[in-house]
């Protein structure tokens, strides 16, 4: 995310990249009765938030404070707060370190309960706050030894594969899909938080060359199966659907949301796929059937990162979006779009981001399709700089009044 580039992100993904047409003009709308229109807040590497580790409580919680007070001067109504980057926590846990991205020095006190004032913070805004955690990565090293001294993976060695220069927990041991429940869940006991929220990584994005080890695991577990994929898949379903069941008994409010690399599959793999090009789908190479978890209503809501933009040969947004659309069909889960704030100006992406009005006339097109119930946009540090007017033009076009996110 930034320097860790978010799906360096979708682009690293695809197999070509193409500039689009110019915008058109976009009409405006009038307002949706609910709507989402979120904003990811990300502290992994201090992509967003805090701007650098080690500030102090006061500086820290001004900071917070402002990327709130971005999303509601843009008409937003939902933050998703990233509070377990690295199997580590930003609210005071039992079962984790105190994240590095607040002190420096991972397992570090900071003085105060970023989660707990985030919460706070949001409501009293009429903002959502939506928690958002990464199930199974430990760090982006692959030194156990510059782990807390007490950290979980230190302590289990065996639950840990190094794969791709980082450490991961491995799905496939039921005891660690139990135990990264039982972290997440902690937050879901302590704080009225609106949504828990997992991202695009389930098991780690492919690294051409190298191979997850999870032989052992495997051989443990995976008799049931015909192959070592539809084991691999499995375990992320069981993670996904008992995460979903326990957090609504834990507090049935509490929406269960995933917003996932933007390509389930090819047409070109499977008939049901989308008419893509796309280097990583998320069935095969992330093991994460995301169809399958929205035809049967595992989670509340969807928000596929469709980083793309309209005309662009290997992933076009006027093809995958309607592709979505078609698949939460008939559904209970909801379909929100996950945006690309954070390419429009990049002087390294194609033409058709350093048009102000590529990202607004994203939403003029969702709104051919009903089952689009609203925009994340990625991500707060993108959207207080604004850099060439891109969210601005969205909510001058589309976000004229206020509005509460879809329940």
């Amino acid at each position: 995310m930034g320097r860790l580039s978010r799906r360096a992100f979708a682009v690293a993904a695809l197999a070509a990249l193409t500039p689009a047409s110019s915008a058109a003009a976009v009409p405006r709308h009038p307002r949706a009765a609910t709507e989402m229109r979120g904003m990811w807040l990300a502290t992994v590497a201090n992509r967003d938030w805090p701007s650098r580790a080690g500030l102090s409580p006061s500086q820290q919680r001004a900071e917070l404070v402002a990327h709130l007070d971005t999303a509601v001067r843009n008409r937003l109504n939902t933050v998703i707060f990233q509070v377990r980057p690295t199997a580590d926590a930003l609210w005071p846990s039992p079962y984790e370190p105190w994240s590095q991205y607040l002190t420096g020095t991972q397992g570090k006190d900071p003085g105060w309960d970023p989660l707990g004032s985030a919460v706070a913070e949001a409501h009293a805004r009429g903002l959502e706050l939506h928690a958002w955690f990464n199930p199974f990565r430990i760090a982006n090293h692959t030194d156990p030894k510059r782990l807390a001294a007490a950290h979980p993976a230190r302590k289990h060695p065996d639950w840990v594969v190094t794969y791709g220069g980082k450490l991961y927990y491995n799905p496939g041991l039921p005891e660690v899909r139990a135990f990264v429940q039982e972290a997440m869940l902690d937050a879901v006991r302590k704080y009225p938080v609106d949504a828990v929220h997992f991202d695009d990584y389930f098991y780690p994005y492919p690294v051409a060359g190298q191979t997850f080890d999870d032989a052992g695991a495997f051989d443990l577990y995976g008799g049931g199966f015909a192959n070592r994929a539809d084991w691999r898949r499995d375990n992320i379903n069981r993670l996904v659907g008992e995460m979903a069941a326990r957090i609504k008994s834990i507090r049935p409010g509490t929406q269960f949301g995933i917003s996932p690399f933007g390509v389930w599959r090819n047409a070109g793999t499977d008939p049901l796929g989308s008419d893509t090009r796309a280097g990583v789908q998320t069935y095969d190479d992330l093991y994460a059937d995301t169809r399958r978890w929205v035809r049967e209503n595992w989670i509340d809501y969807i928000c596929p990162q469709l980083y793309w933009n309209i005309g662009l040969a290997a992933a076009d947004y006027a093809k995958i979006l309607p592709w979505w659309a078609s698949a939460v069909r008939g559904s209970g889960t909801r379909l929100y779009v996950g945006e690309a704030l954070y390419k429009a100006g990049d002087p390294a992406q194609p033409a058709a981001w350093q048009n102000a009005a590529e990202l607004s006339r994203h939403l003029t097109l969702a709104k051919n399709h009903p089952e689009a119930r609203g925009h994340v946009f990625f991500a707060a540090k993108d959207a207080a700089t604004d850099r060439i007017g891109a969210l601005a033009r969205v909510v001058a076009d589309h976000y004229g009044q206020p509005t509460r996110p879809p329940r």
